[in-house]
C-alpha cells in the first residue's frame, strides 16, 4: 500500500519547489497530498490523520497533532531550526524528526549582507553612510549559515572573528576566520556582529544589555537566528543607553519590545516577514531534500538528520 506525504506549511513553498518535491515523491509512487496557508489549525488536524509523513517549514507540530496523526512515521522540518515540533512527544509516539540542514544557508548569509548595506548605507536616504570593508565582522556560530556569512564577507574585505563552542580553533581556522576563545571577546571586539545560534535552554535569553554595550561604537547586531535568544527588555536598555548602536532582524520580537525598538529610527530594522529562506533556490533545495530524506527513511531504513533519537 503506498504511503501517504502531506506537505503543510502556513508559510508555502514557491510553486516549482512544492511541484518538484511532489514529483520526487509520486516517482517513487508515494501520494502526495498538500496543505498550505491554513489559517485554522483544525484543518491541519484533519489532514494528517492518513499521513504516513509530514513535511513543514516552521508549522507547530505538536501533541495534538502528533496524536491525530494515527499513521504518522516522519516528520521533517525544510530548514535547519526544529524548535516548532515537540521533538520529545514525537519519539514518545515513534515518530522520527528530520532537518534538512544547510540548504538555506546560503540564502540566509545573502539576507544578512542585503540589511547590513541597507543599513550602513543610512537605508539608502542619499547621505553619506559608511562601508563594510575593513570592519570587523564576529560570528556567533560558525555552523552552515555561519561559513556562508564568513564567505560573504570574505568578499567585502571584511576581518572575520567566530567564537563556537563545538568547534575547536584549527577547525575555525580551518574555515577562514580568527577563533575567539568566548562570547563576551567576540562582542567587544566586533564592529559586526552576526547571530546564528540555535535557541535552548541555555541560549534563550542570553544575548542581552552586557553583551551589546561592550562593543565598540557604531556596532550593530545581525539577528536571523531566533528570536529567544535575545534579552528583550536588555536590548531595548542597550540601544536606548548606546545611540550608536544599531540592530537588524528578520524576526519580529515581541510586540511591546517592536513598539519600543521603532522609537529609535534607523538604527533599528526588521524585514516585514521572516526572510532568511525566501528564496526560489533556499525553497527549492529544503523541499526536495525532505522529499529526498524520506524516501531514504521507508525504502531503506537510512535516517539521514534525524534530532530526535
Amino acid at each position: 500500500m503506498s504511503k501517504t506525504i502531506l506537505i503543510a506549511t502556513q508559510k508555502p513553498f514557491s510553486a516549482d519547489a512544492k511541484a518538484q518535491a511532489t514529483a520526487i515523491l509520486e516517482e517513487a509512487g508515494y501520494q502526495v497530498r498538500v496543505l498550505e496557508s491554513y489559517e485554522d489549525e483544525a484543518d491541519l488536524l484533519a489532514a494528517v490523520t492518513e499521513a504516513d509523513a509530514l513535511i513543514v517549514r516552521s508549522d507547530e507540530i505538536h501533541t495534538g497533532v502528533l496524536d491525530a496523526a494515527k499513521s504518522l512515521k516522519l516528520v521533517v522540518r525544510a530548514g535547519a531550526g526544529y524548535d516548532s515540533i515537540d521533538t520529545d512527544a514525537a519519539k514518545e509516539r515513534g515518530v522520527a524528526v528530520m532537518n534538512t540542514p544547510g540548504q538555506n544557508a546560503n540564502a540566509v548569509a545573502e539576507l544578512v549582507f542585503g540589511m547590513l548595506v541597507f543599513s550602513a548605507r543610512g537605508q539608502f536616504d542619499g547621505k553619506p553612510g559608511t562601508e563594510l570593508m575593513g570592519k570587523r565582522l564576529g560570528i556567533h556560530a560558525l555552523g552552515n549559515v555561519g561559513k556562508n556569512v564568513l564567505r560573504v564577507a570574505k568578499g567585502f574585505g571584511m576581518e572575520v572573528s567566530a567564537h563556537d563552542p563545538f568547534l575547536s580553533d584549527d577547525q575555525i581556522r580551518a574555515a577562514g576566520a580568527t577563533p575567539v576563545g568566548s562570547v563576551e571577546e567576540l562582542y567587544a571586539g566586533s564592529d559586526v556582529l552576526s547571530l546564528h545560534i540555535p535557541a535552548t535552554d541555555e541560549t534563550k535569553g542570553s544575548i542581552g544589555k552586557a553583551l551589546l554595550t561592550s562593543m565598540p561604537e557604531g556596532a550593530v547586531l545581525v539577528n536571523t537566528a531566533r528570536a529567544e535568544v535575545i534579552d528583550e527588555a536588555g536590548l531595548v536598555e542597550a540601544l536606548k543607553e548606546r545611540t550608536d548602536l544599531r540592530y537588524l532582524t528578520d524576526i519580529a520580537p515581541s510586540d511591546e519590545t517592536d513598539a519600543a525598538l521603532q522609537e529609535l529610527g534607523k538604527r533599528y530594522y526588521r524585514t516585514p516577514k521572516k526572510m532568511g529562506a525566501q528564496t526560489e533556490e533556499a525553497n527549492t533545495n529544503a523541499a526536495t531534500a525532505g522529499a529526498r530524506q524520506i524516501i531514504a527513511f521507508f525504502e531503506k531504513g537510512e535516517r539521514p538528520n534525524v534530532v530526535n533519537d
